[in-house]
């Protein structure tokens, strides 16, 4: 007994998270509105929609290499309006997907120009809600450049806009995401600024723009402190997400931080706003997204195929048990 006491105070000084069972927001639908599928397995997709998770929007990003030459850009692409949409769908996911150039690799100019030339080949496309995520990394000259470029594109285009804010000198990158938006004649409406933490949010919010937050372990913000932000500037045009990319993140992230709101008293009403509905309303200015879609129960045949491949390997056969240890 009192080496269990013991390790209780030793988790609690270091800490570690308080367990809690998710099991308390069973039959509550999730909106992930960032989320790198990509980067996820098979078994990611079944345990978010045994969660609740019912759709999501995956923006184009930097996949930890630099790429080399345009048609890396091309296919990347079209794994997100083709193959990654079809994956998603097979677990009873609605999948969405945001285009565009990202800041990191906007410094790469030689390559940069090549992208922008195929960008309007894309952002048409069934199920592309936005552009993103773009914005700043190091806060250059050249990523300025082909965030104005960007920004013009949802302009002819009409779409939301996803906001990349960068993770040194935030505050300042933040700001100037924001002035440049305005300085283009966007509505703070269409933009979602995103990556927010306790530094930026107050302005972010003042100034009409969504403000979105990524939970995400040991870095950018936890659900702890993402209870303490809702609590204090309430539910209005925020929203949580998981990235879920090829770091160390949690698929689960949203459906998690729903539970622990309930948890810590905030309303079933805010709980949705936070997790679904205001994701929702900022990415249905696109004229793409259809709630009905994803609201109800979804017919799955897993034995679909796309472009004559299927999630199935080796003779399996279509998983009929949705059972979980998630959600039991």
């Amino acid at each position: 007994m009192c080496c269990s006491n013991s390790i209780a105070r030793d988790k609690a000084t270091m800490g570690e998270p308080e367990a809690f069972d998710i099991s308390v927001v069973k039959g509550m639908k999730f909106f992930d509105p960032h989320v790198h599928m990509t980067s996820r397995t098979t078994d990611d997709y079944q345990a978010m929609a045994d969660a609740g998770v019912v759709a999501l929007v995956e923006p184009a990003f930097w996949l930890g290499q630099p790429r080399t030459g345009i048609d890396s850009f091309r296919d990347y692409y079209s794994s997100l309006v083709g193959w990654e949409r079809f994956r998603s769908s097979q677990f009873g996911i609605k999948h969405y997907c945001t285009i565009g150039l990202n800041s990191r690799e906007a410094n790469n100019e030689r390559l940069a120009e090549q992208v922008m030339e195929i960008l309007p080949l894309f952002i048409y496309k069934e199920g592309v809600v936005g552009i993103g995520e773009i914005g700043f990394d190091d806060q250059t000259a050249a990523e300025e450049k082909y965030y104005r470029l960007q920004l013009e594109l949802a302009k002819e285009s009409g779409l939301p806009v996803q906001v990349h804010t960068p993770h040194r000198d935030k505050k300042k990158g933040t700001q100037r995401s924001m002035d440049i938006a305005l300085e283009h004649g966007l509505s703070p409406e269409q933009i979602i600024i995103d990556h927010n933490n306790e530094e930026t949010v107050k302005e972010v919010l003042e100034r009409g723009f969504y403000a979105a937050f990524t939970i995400y372990p040991f870095t950018k913000m936890g659900n702890e402190r993402m209870v303490d932000i809702v609590k204090q500037y309430g539910s209005s045009k925020i929203m949580v997400n998981s990235a879920a990319d090829w770091g160390i993140s949690d698929p689960l992230a949203v459906p998690k931080t729903a539970a622990l709101m309930k948890l810590k008293g905030i309303s079933n009403e805010d709980i949705e706003l936070v997790t679904y509905r205001n994701a929702i309303n900022a990415f249905a200015q696109s004229g793409q997204i259809d709630e009905a879609d994803f609201a109800g129960s979804v017919s799955i045949d897993q034995s679909g195929k796309f472009e004559g491949n299927t999630i199935l390997r080796g003779g399996q056969q279509p998983r009929t048990d949705k059972s979980s240890i998630i959600i039991s």
